[in-house]
């Protein structure tokens, strides 16, 4: 028999996992931007109750199921979009990622963005562009147009809110990127629910346009439910390689219960967005703490030595994200998901009391 590690591509074991930190107990966990709030005592009966009633000897058949129509009629999709699901919304990032994956093609993100566009390019043997943001994570609209221009990528990425910056970037300014594209555009929009713009209603209307969202930052990242909407043209194709049963019958009647408490959901939202501008103009005022203008559910900040303020947070039993040595314009900075408000006060009085 062969070694493993003749068995095994070798460009697969140059990469790193995915890390998951381990929340020490006792620790409030801020750092992969999941909502503070679990459903009320009563719901969560009804949904137990739902669950027990739930068909799990039987695959999901979501072209007979009601939870796709929906969707479509909560989150206002056009009904000419054709929409696809997937196991959290980066199992989609993955199979559209495979989707155009052949010799020489490429893939073209802004940087810093979510890792994960990257690591399924090279995962796939494509080509993978990164056109770094400016200093401040705005993105330069005539060097983006150009990279594009000049490689041609089969597909863009486009984080509408960005992660980890938060940043949004104007809607003129993407609209200028799909129309000069040659490939399919993904607008991800993991957390579109917090910003102020969407490009969920042109869904369809562009064929090589997708719009990716989630039920994870609403407060369900446990379901894994992403989707994924566009043009018939492309889904279809898609739906050709997604797994037939990737969906599960427990998550899907969760996710159908939680649609018919939109306003439950969309309470905590405007919550949470309102602690975020709290937070936000607290933090400004520390004079050696840069926080940048976020439209997610979390804000990133430049300290003067973010594992000094990322280890003093975790021994005050709240765990946040080290985004320093990721990219090079993340020095320093730490990634705070937004929490319940009095965790986003001590918070606060931490940073204050170590920068005053």
């Amino acid at each position: 028999m062969k070694p493993i590690k003749e068995i095994i591509r070798q460009d697969i074991q140059a990469m790193s996992a995915y890390h998951v930190s381990t929340v020490p107990t006792g620790c409030v966990k801020l750092d992969a931007m999941e909502s503070p709030y679990d459903f009320p005592e009563a719901m969560q009966n009804q949904l137990s109750n739902l669950l027990s009633k739930s068909p799990i000897r039987l695959y999901p058949h979501i072209a007979i199921d009601d939870f796709l129509p929906q969707l479509r009629d909560t989150f206002a999709i056009p009904q000419s979009t054709a929409i696809a699901l997937g196991n959290g919304s980066d199992e989609l990032i993955q199979f559209i990622t495979m989707l155009v994956a052949r010799k020489n093609a490429k893939v073209l993100s802004i940087e810093p963005t979510f890792v994960m566009y990257k690591h399924n390019a090279n995962l796939f043997g494509m080509e993978y562009i990164g056109v770094p943001l400016n200093q401040d994570f705005t993105i330069n609209p005539k060097q983006l147009l150009d990279e594009i221009e000049k490689n041609q990528p089969d597909l863009i990425f486009i984080a509408y809110p960005n992660n980890p910056t938060g940043t949004r970037y104007s809607h003129e300014d993407v609209e200028k990127i799909i129309q000069a594209a040659t490939g399919l555009v993904v607008i991800d929009e993991a957390y579109g629910a917090f910003s102020s713009d969407s490009f969920l209603p042109q869904a369809g209307s562009c064929e090589h346009l997708l719009v990716l969202r989630t039920f994870s930052k609403i407060g369900f990242a446990g379901l894994r439910i992403g989707y994924v909407s566009g043009s018939a043209s492309v889904i279809n194709e898609l739906n050709k390689i997604l797994p037939p049963y990737n969906m599960n019958q427990l998550s899907l009647t969760a996710a159908k219960y939680a649609l018919k408490h939109i306003d439950w959901i969309n309470d905590n939202i405007t919550r949470l967005k309102m602690e975020r501008e709290i937070m936000f103009s607290a933090l400004e005022d520390i004079e050696s703490i840069t926080v940048f203008p976020s439209e997610g559910n979390f804000l990133t900040i430049r300290v003067p030595d973010a594992k000094a303020c990322f280890d003093e947070l975790l021994r005050q039993g709240f765990l946040v994200k080290n985004l320093h040595g990721n990219h090079q314009l993340l020095e320093n900075c730490l990634r705070i998901t937004i929490g319940k408000q009095q965790d986003n006060s001590i918070i606060i009085q931490i940073l204050q009391k170590m920068y005053r």
